[in-house]
């Protein structure tokens, strides 16, 4: 959403400086200022583009967020002698992580039992578990 927004901004941002630099240049014969309109117009885009791959390429890599995040997740999984053998955090979007986790244990706990160590994290949107018995 915030891409297309900035995409409609840029766009019209740049037409409102082409328009600009051509009326100039037909009033005063400012020959220059329609190469210098582009010019202001190409660097605008810059700007926002690289701010735009900045804030996102994170979750268009599946990166993980904070190393707190995860030793978080991990605290609450691990417990009376289970332990994380996988462990995949990524950004879904704002405010919204999902996770992956595999884990080793010997106690007869499902699945549900782990996601609701995790109830208390709001940011996990998405939890898959997999139990895996004999520790």
């Amino acid at each position: 959403m915030r891409a297309a927004v900035v995409h409609v901004l840029a766009n019209a941002t740049v037409s409102l400086l082409v328009i600009a630099g051509l009326s100039l240049a037909w009033l005063f014969g400012w020959l220059w200022m329609d190469p210098l309109a582009g010019m202001i117009g190409a660097v605008v885009i810059v700007i926002w583009s690289f701010t735009l791959i900045r804030d996102n390429g994170g979750v268009l890599l599946d990166m993980a967020p904070d190393r707190q995040t995860t030793e978080i997740i991990r605290r609450a999984v691990e417990t009376a002698g289970d332990r994380l053998t996988d462990l995949h955090v990524w950004r879904l979007g704002p405010g919204h992580l999902s996770v992956i986790l595999a884990v080793a244990t010997d106690a007869p706990h499902d699945a549900a039992f782990y996601r609701a160590r995790l109830a208390d994290l709001p940011a996990l949107s998405h939890v898959t578990t997999e139990v895996q018995r004999g520790g």
